[in-house]
């Protein structure tokens, strides 16, 4: 048989081959995904929302109610130096740094699985000098022999029951996930920013409080010493004056500590060495802005958290159609082809091509059980995923009522104790003439003066938590993000710019 015709017959075998495995590859066998339910509630407007209390004073969210935030959420706040710090953060944040790398390594998983859509191809070159023994049975006793090769082979699995295509199904969901894993993070790290910059600003504002209690305290223990002096007083008030004065010295002194943490956890969270780093000193003057919650059925859209825990259930959904392709055989085409001859002058002469094509099939006849028992473990774990997915919708409807509730609360308390502080302040001056005029001893002046310092502190204290439970409810929302952000499908698959993919220095 001449060689052209063998050659026809042969793509003829390969062609048929072909259309029977593209024929066959639209076979995906595993179960179809559906997005499970979640409890969501029916209501138009969060319970704890202050539109459900037409009686309560104070903290009040935006109108109208279904607006949300978008985009950098902590403009919100109006404070120009929060707005600097949250673009640092987005930068030169190090933990986002790590979210994202693993986030660009989900994404080359995907064209790693990708990547067995198609034949492999390898080339090799080799050259080989053998002689044989005479005193063998086989061996002829003559010289060396040379021995040169240059084959090509091709070998190709068609997917043809869709494990590949599950494969891929299942990676660019993790990638998805990783994507929302990284927002999660980046809203995390943000609201840690905005709490921790309005808990150092509290901090500023109660060194205010106490260098001017420090600086009253003074004054009193100057005028308690010169009523000593005058005979008109007794030196217990002048060393009750000095005991106060030096407690409160210490309460001024100890608020550098807490402020100096703060410093230091902005400076990490920004990326800088704490050591190069000071925020300026700032008392606190925000209050909390209204805030767009937007209605509860819209809480599903919009965290991150709960996007990646519904991605998470599409994967393992696909690992189950992995489990069950293993059921079925795989077909496997090999083909070879090259050059082979005993000296390089008659390499690339016809006697000199050499080739081979035939396909294989396999398929696991008895396993002991393993891989049902395989199919068993996806399940599993999908059914644990869509658990966690639900837990993590009612975690967040969860959040969302307690900050609201805070905050609504915290607002109405911080204002009950603003007026007591009034009070004890007007108590305070009233006592000081009193004190001053020699009508009431200095220990009622004392106790006066100690209650203003405690509401003072705890107006402060109230005035952080307020600040801080408005940005948490912020975090739960969701921040400025929505699930139409999260990349799609064929996004997670592109490779990533160069400069995304370079090493660190």
């Amino acid at each position: 048989m001449k060689p052209s015709m063998q050659f026809s017959k042969m793509n003829y075998a390969i062609a048929v081959g072909v259309l029977l495995c593209v024929s066959l590859s639209g076979c995906v066998v595993g179960p179809r995904y559906n997005r499970p339910s979640a409890s969501t509630p029916a209501a138009p407007n969060y319970k704890e929302s202050p539109v459900n209390f037409q009686d309560a004073e104070g903290w009040k969210v935006a109108s109208p109610q279904d607006a949300m935030l978008h985009g950098n959420w902590w403009e919100i706040f109006n404070q120009p130096e929060l707005n600097e710090l949250e673009q640092q953060l987005n930068i030169n944040n190090q933990n986002l740094k790590v979210f994202f790398e693993n986030y660009l390594a989900a994404r080359a998983l995907i064209r790693e699985a990708h990547a067995q859509y198609y034949p492999t191809v390898g080339v090799g070159a080799s050259v080989t000098r053998s002689g044989s023994s005479g005193n063998t049975g086989s061996g002829t006793g003559k010289g060396p022999v040379t021995q040169i090769t240059l084959p090509v082979d091709v070998s190709w699995a068609p997917d043809l029951f869709g494990r590949v295509r599950n494969t891929v199904r299942e990676f660019r969901a993790a990638a998805q996930v990783s994507a929302a894993d990284l927002e999660n993070e980046r809203l995390l790290e943000q609201a840690t920013l905005a709490q921790t910059f309005f808990e150092i600003r509290g901090q500023d504002q109660l060194q205010q409080v106490l260098n001017e209690t420090v600086a009253a305290d003074e004054e009193l223990l100057k005028q308690a010493q010169a009523r000593y002096d005058a005979g008109t007083d007794t030196e217990v008030s002048v060393q009750q004056a000095l005991q106060t004065l030096e407690s409160a010295r210490a309460s001024a002194t100890n608020v550098g500590i807490a402020r100096a943490q703060f410093d230091h956890a902005i400076a990490t969270l920004l990326g800088k060495s704490a050591t190069d780093f000071t925020m300026p000193v700032h008392p606190l003057t925000a209050n909390p802005p209204a805030i767009p919650t937007g209605t509860p059925s819209q809480l599903l859209e919009r965290r991150p958290d709960i996007a990646a825990a519904e991605r998470q259930m599409e994967a393992a959904n696909a690992a189950v159609g992995i489990g069950y392709a293993a059921f079925y055989p795989s077909l496997t085409l090999s083909a070879s082809a090259g050059l082979s001859s005993s000296s390089f002058s008659k390499l690339f002469t016809a006697p000199g091509r050499v080739w081979s094509i035939g396909p294989s099939l396999s398929e696991t006849i008895f396993d002991a059980g393993l891989r049902r028992a395989t199919i068993d473990q996806f399940v599993a774990t999908y059914n644990a995923d869509v658990a966690n997915y639900r837990q993590t919708v009612l975690t967040a409807f969860q959040q969302v009522e307690d900050y609201l509730a805070q905050t609504r609360l915290y607002s109405q308390e911080l204002r009950q104790e603003q007026a007591a502080s009034e009070a004890a302040l007007r108590a305070y001056e009233l006592e000081k003439s009193r004190y001053e005029t020699g009508i009431d001893p200095y220990l009622n002046l004392l106790t006066t003066q100690t209650a203003l310092l405690q509401t003072r502190q705890t107006v402060v204290g109230l005035q952080v938590q307020q600040m801080n439970s408005a940005v948490l409810l912020i975090e739960a929302l969701g921040g400025g993000w929505d699930v139409s952000q999260l990349p799609s499908a064929p996004q997670v698959s592109q490779k990533p710019p160069a400069d995304q993919r370079a090493i660190q220095k």
